[in-house]
């Protein structure tokens, strides 16, 4: 890539960054009571957002299942089980993951 090129690139990133930051505040000032459309993404996406990565990852699992499977499956039940008990997302994501490596170092 030429250095035009990556100018360019770098320049459409912030750009596309900064449109991101500001287009909310633009499109709904702060004086203005917020739309309920909006108020009703910010209660169902992120469920629905959590629902679709945990389908994609265990999507291979589900349709090819290995030994590997398995691990997964017992390591997703851990961090539902400690997010179920204790309430606190960085324990239940912890957990997770060391039961995942743990069973991956073993096996």
């Amino acid at each position: 890539m030429t250095l035009p090129q990556q100018i360019i690139t770098v320049a459409m990133a912030v750009l596309a960054t900064m449109l991101t930051r500001f287009l909310p505040f633009l499109l709904f000032p702060s004086q203005n009571k917020t739309p309920r459309f909006v108020i009703q993404l910010g209660e169902l996406l992120p469920p629905a957002i959590l629902g679709m990565l945990v389908i994609y990852s265990y999507r291979e699992q589900l349709l090819h299942p290995t030994s590997m499977s398995v691990i997964a499956l017992i390591a997703g039940l851990v961090t539902v089980g400690l997010h179920v008990w204790k309430r606190n997302m960085v324990l239940s994501i912890l957990g997770g993951t060391a039961v995942y490596m743990f069973f991956i170092n073993i096996l």
